[in-house]
């Protein structure tokens, strides 16, 4: 638990970072065989790229550095509950575990609208922690959003 509340520390902070970049504050942390870190935020935004949601961009950066699509033996680590393409890439990279914080109740796959990595016919089964930092990770994201109406409000009114 000790371990899980550093990591997910981590991917708030690059969750901040994706909300000073004006992107939606999601970030994510990938611990592979408990030795080599990778961090990210979410970035479709910056990157012109639908795919570039923080857990595709952690994912990508393992398996690109230990020349491996299959992550065996990983824990993500993620600030909010990933969507369908996520949790799929999740199951395709074979990570052993999911760590995330807020759940998502418009686009979530693993707890909230669809239970994805629950799904026995799936190939491969992923152990899931929900919860941990949820608020923090709940209030970044409910703070991004306030601001960014408030000012679409601004803009408006001119």
């Amino acid at each position: 638990m000790k371990d899980d509340l550093h990591y997910m520390q981590i991917a708030l902070q690059q969750a901040e970072l994706a909300a000073d970049a004006d992107e939606v504050p999601v970030g994510a942390v990938l611990v592979l065989s408990g030795a080599q870190v990778f961090s990210a935020h979410n970035a479709p935004i910056t990157q012109h790229d639908a795919s570039a949601h923080a857990e595709m961009r952690v994912i990508r950066s393992a398996c690109q550095a230990i020349n491996n699509y299959r992550l065996n033996g990983s824990t993500l680590y993620v600030t909010l509950e990933p969507c369908c393409m996520c949790a799929g890439a999740i199951v395709h990279a074979r990570i052993d575990r999911l760590v995330f914080a807020a759940t998502d109740p418009k686009t979530g796959a693993v707890e909230s609208l669809y239970q994805l990595l629950n799904d026995q016919r799936l190939n491969h089964q992923v152990e899931i922690t929900s919860g941990l930092m949820s608020e923090a990770s709940s209030t970044l994201l409910k703070q991004f959003f306030k601001a960014r109406r408030s000012n679409r409000n601004k803009t408006e009114i001119k």
